[in-house]
């Protein structure tokens, strides 16, 4: 392709400016360019919890965001998952103590599935037995959360940490942990007979 037809190319091209969702501020978080608009539906965005928030101790969190409308020169978004930064996660381990994780598969109020990561990090190292009970202690919290919440509105607990929160204080009891996290969510794509199963599921262990 000659020079010039890749400046004609280019100079088609527009920028539009990339918000998150209602959700998270509608905050910008990017340009993203296009010679029509239709391009650009379906495009995943990358910002982090500090670009959002202004919190530079949040800079560890990166989030995605995928864009479903367009509106003038101007891109919607939804959530898309988030997770965190592997230093962060390394920096997080210590000697001598116990990191358990979970895996989730959840489906929120109005019928969007995420599977959910949370960790847990203990002080002192614990059996394989403790580790299970703070296992479930995790299910129950994402799944129950997940019922009584929309997709944005779980977005935004798991992100702003109000989740990990309510694991960290359960779990708590049971043996004493340094920190909880909800480090990774993603969307996944399920048939409706398999949300019905996954309803049924999470209902069974409520």
């Amino acid at each position: 392709m000659s020079r010039e037809r890749v400046k004609d190319s280019w100079s088609a091209k527009k920028w539009f400016t990339v918000l998150a969702p209602t959700y998270f501020g509608n905050v910008e978080i990017g340009l993203t360019p296009a010679d029509r608009p239709e391009k650009v539906i379906g495009r995943v965005m990358e910002a982090t919890l500090y670009d959002i928030t202004g919190d530079f101790s949040l800079i560890h969190v990166k989030l995605y965001f995928r864009i479903i409308d367009v509106s003038g020169e101007v891109a919607q978004t939804e959530f898309y998952g988030h997770e965190f930064t592997r230093d962060y996660l390394k920096s997080l381990v210590r000697r001598g103590t116990s990191k358990v994780d979970g895996i989730f598969d959840v489906v929120t109020k109005d019928g969007r599935a995420l599977r959910v990561y949370p960790v847990a990090f203990t002080i002192n190292r614990i059996k394989t037995s403790q580790e299970k009970i703070i296992r479930n202690v995790m299910g129950e919290v994402v799944e129950k959360k997940a019922e009584q919440l929309n997709y944005g509105e779980y977005a935004q607990e798991v992100v702003l940490g109000k989740i990990a929160s309510e694991i960290y204080n359960l779990a708590r009891k049971i043996v004493p942990l340094r920190k909880c996290e909800v480090w990774k969510t993603k969307p996944i794509k399920v048939r409706a007979k398999t949300v019905e199963t996954l309803r049924a599921e999470t209902q069974a262990t409520a």
